[in-house]
């Protein structure tokens, strides 16, 4: 009895093919499209996972960088915040200090000096703010921006608007575009 089938190895031209096969994928009964065609087609869908999987992973990485990127960005661009919200309470006690000084000790000789000496070193504050970013808000005669303002009381006022900023009571300030303290205000309310 004759075997009509012969094993791939066997016919010199298909075994020039398959030169460089490991031997455990060709099949010895089944035809050779069958073997080679079905795992040939599970290898291309092993690389397509692959690719996928290379994708996603720097698809990945890449969102990784932009958010280190942002991350140091913001490091950089607020870093001076809790020294600046420390430096605050210095400048606003200087503001009461120059505030505190009647109109005729101003003009005394004696202190005249002193109270420049005051208002230069509050000038040099407000410059130092600036050259870092950080900025008053405004208030007085504003309609109550929670995002910038603390009601701290309301007045009865027949002449403003209810919700109007009718006094500030501590000046609030901005750290480019972060709130870094709200301005504690008064605002005006219906008068009873």
């Amino acid at each position: 009895m004759t075997d009509d089938r012969t094993q791939p190895q066997d016919d010199p031209a298909v075994a020039g093919e398959l030169k460089g096969v490991p031997e455990d994928l060709i099949e010895k009964d089944a035809p050779q499209g069958e073997s080679i065609g079905g795992e040939l087609a599970r290898l291309r869908d092993d690389l397509e996972k692959a690719k996928q999987d290379v994708l996603y992973a720097q698809a990945e990485t890449q969102n990784v960088r932009r958010r280190l990127e942002k991350d140091i960005a913001d490091a950089r661009a607020y870093a001076a915040t809790g020294f600046a919200r420390d430096i605050l309470s210095i400048a606003d006690n200087l503001s009461r200090a120059l505030s505190a000084i009647p109109a005729e000790l101003r003009e005394d000789e004696k202190l005249k000096s002193l109270v420049a000496g005051i208002e230069a070193t509050g000038r040099e504050i407000d410059k130092v703010f600036a050259s870092h970013g950080i900025s008053r808000i405004a208030a007085l005669g504003l309609p109550l921006d929670p995002n910038q303002h603390q009601a701290m009381i309301e007045m009865p006022s027949a002449d403003a608007e209810p919700g109007t900023v009718l006094q500030e009571l501590q000046a609030g300030y901005m750290i480019k575009d972060r709130l870094l303290r709200p301005a504690m205000v008064a605002v005006a309310k219906k008068p009873d």
